[in-house]
C-alpha cells in the first residue's frame, strides 16, 4: 500500500489500555484554546493547528487532552477533516513510549462511538500505520489515497 493512505476501523470492539496514572485523558475544553494551539503549533505541522481549532470550536468539544502536571502532552481530535474521521493525533516527543497516544486513540474513538458512528476513518496514515494496526486493528481503505479522499480539496494536490 502506498504511503499516506487512509485506514478505517470499527468501533464496537475496542481494547482498554493502560496509562500512567499521572496522565489525565480529558475532553478539551474551549477556554484552553490557546495553550493547545500552542502545544499543536510548537510540535507538529500547521495544518493540525486548524484541524484542532476546527474540533475545539464543536457544540460539544471533539478534541481530547492528555494533561499531567497542568501541562498538555498530546491530543488528539475527531471529525476535524471530515466527519468520521479520527485525527490529528500527537504527544509530545518527549513523552512517548508512555501510552498515552493509545489512551487518546482509544479515548477519542469511543467518542465517535458514543457519537453514533461504527467506524472511523483514520486520514492520511504514513509511519503511524503499525500503531493503528497494533492498537484497534485498523487497515488500509483500497484506492484511500490523498487524492482520491477528503484531502483531494488541499491546494497542494
Amino acid at each position: 500500500m502506498p504511503k499516506g493512505c487512509d485506514m478505517i476501523v470499527g468501533l464496537y470492539n475496542l481494547p482498554s489500555v493502560e496509562v500512567d496514572e499521572t496522565i489525565k485523558i480529558k475532553r478539551a475544553f474551549v477556554g484552553d484554546k490557546e495553550e493547545i494551539l500552542a502545544f499543536v503549533r510548537e510540535h507538529f505541522s500547521k495544518s493540525w493547528i486548524y484541524e484542532t481549532e476546527h474540533s475545539l470550536m464543536q457544540e460539544v468539544s471533539k478534541c481530547f487532552l492528555a494533561v499531567e502536571d497542568g501541562k498538555v502532552v498530546g491530543f488528539a481530535c475527531f471529525d476535524a477533516s471530515a466527519k468520521g474521521f479520527f485525527g490529528p493525533i500527537g504527544v509530545d516527543p518527549a513523552q512517548r513510549g508512555r501510552n498515552i497516544g493509545a489512551a487518546l486513540l482509544l479515548r477519542t474513538l469511543n467518542a465517535m462511538r458514543e457519537y453514533g458512528y461504527a467506524y472511523a476513518v483514520i486520514g492520511w496514515v504514513d509511519e503511524a500505520e503499525h500503531f493503528y494496526r497494533k492498537t484497534v486493528g485498523a487497515e488500509f481503505i483500497p484506492g484511500g489515497s490523498p487524492e482520491n479522499s477528503v484531502y483531494s480539496n488541499l491546494i497542494s494536490l
